[in-house]
């Protein structure tokens, strides 16, 4: 169904001067290596070495790296059209927003250029529609502790983590917090006051924590008993990752609004927020804007990135990947008891959670010196396997069995 790969190949000599090290601002931890194209589940770096790509932009590229049919995609879009603004319609935002609609069963879609975006339109929604309404007291928006949604300083105020605070206070007003699948305490702070809850059905940053469906179940109860909207963000979990196109799909639990980004456009810069009927009446002309959400070319790629998915049977094929990865990070979890725990996640979002005092980063950093596999460390000391979609069987039996040896050099 989906092309295999060539095989991996040995690291050459490192890269003498890494491109753009003296000037880029350094508030990211690079790995040491310049990557120079993408092919499929593989990376390839300046010196020709391949790794195999376990990571996959962040769960940005669902269809692996230079699909052919996104590749043709944007090279068309950019030949007929850029860039037009939001004061007209275009043919790709249209056509893409209707898609969404119709496969969502949400009525109305705002595009912009991020997941941090897509959650900062969504909080202004919840609050516009409070206003619009003249429930002046309903302000205040609800998060998860162990949350993630973004940097800007509302999605960082909705984002339960102090060490992504530290420096930046004082944060905007008005969010507060609940512990993640925790009914009881859900039921107590839902109120007249709260504007909208948002939550992610599989939590990414934290270290791939699933919601409970009792947990979904309940937060769509109450805030349709106290008025309040609910969010999903599924801006990590959407978008096929669960083996459902959209996250909620895999709970079976409709939320007022969802966003999205990182996999839609398959690595092109888009957010979304997909809205209910009810609520898509707060935001009217002048509430909200982007110069560039929606733009034709990325437009384009995640309509080609829909055609993809229709065109073969995808969800079985995450689900049965994501079967044979999960069992697999079983086995060593039971055979590296003192190392790892056992794995969690769903689909291809996979945690496999590092007992103390190992730690997950050297993991990520031994696999890619010396067995080219590339892994990320996420959240309280978990690897976190998010590949592109399309990983097929030999790949993943391959990163499996890569960790006895890894192991052996490493501990």
């Amino acid at each position: 169904m989906f092309r295999t790969q060539a095989a991996i190949v040995a690291p050459a000599a490192a890269v003498e001067q890494l491109p753009g090290e003296a000037h880029l601002l350094q508030n990211y931890a690079r790995a040491p290596i310049a990557i120079v194209r993408g092919e499929g589940c593989e990376l390839v770096d300046a010196n020709g070495t391949r790794y195999l790509d376990m990571v996959a932009g962040i769960a940005v590229c669902a269809l692996g790296h230079a699909h052919s049919a996104i590749t043709e995609a944007v090279a068309t879009q950019a030949a007929t059209l850029v860039q037009a603004s939001n004061l007209f319609y275009h043919e790709p935002a249209g056509t893409l927003a209707n898609e969404l609609a119709r496969r969502s069963g949400l009525e109305r879609v705002f595009f912009c250029n991020s997941g941090t975006e897509a959650n900062e339109a969504a909080i202004k929604l919840a609050r516009k529609l409070a206003f619009r309404k003249g429930e002046t007291q309903r302000r205040t928006i609800l998060a998860c502790t162990g949350s993630f949604h973004g940097r800007t300083m509302g999605a960082l105020a909705a984002t339960e983590n102090p060490h992504y605070h530290e420096g930046f206070e004082p944060l905007p007003g008005g969010f507060a917090f609940t512990p993640f699948n925790d009914v009881a305490a859900l039921e107590s702070a839902i109120d007249e006051t709260t504007a909208a809850f948002i939550v992610e059905p599989v939590q990414g940053e934290s270290g791939v924590k699933p919601a409970s469906p009792e947990f979904l179940a309940a937060a769509r109860r109450l805030c349709d008993a106290h008025g309040a909207l609910l969010i999903f963000d599924e801006i990590q979990c959407g978008m096929g990752r669960l083996g459902t196109l959209f996250a909620f799909q895999t709970f079976g639990v409709r939320p007022d609004a969802v966003t999205m980004a990182k996999a839609l456009a398959n690595g092109l810069p888009i957010g979304a927020v997909l809205i209910d009927a009810k609520a898509s009446r707060a935001l009217q002309p002048g509430d909200h804007g982007t110069t560039f959400g929606g733009s034709p070319v990325p437009c384009a790629a995640a309509l080609a990135h829909l055609r993809v998915r229709d065109a073969s049977d995808f969800d079985a094929h995450v689900k049965a990947m994501g079967t044979l990865l999960r069992g697999g990070l079983a086995a060593i979890a039971e055979r590296y008891p003192d190392v790892f725990e056992a794995p969690r996640g769903i689909g291809l979002m996979l945690g496999l959670p590092v007992r103390p005092p190992h730690a997950a980063k050297i993991f990520v950093d031994r696999a890619r010196e010396s067995h080219q596999l590339l892994l990320n460390a996420a959240g309280d000391n978990t690897l976190r396997f998010v590949p592109p979609l399309v990983i097929d069987e030999a790949q993943i039996e391959k990163s499996l069995s890569l960790f006895p040896i890894l192991l052996k050099h490493t501990l």
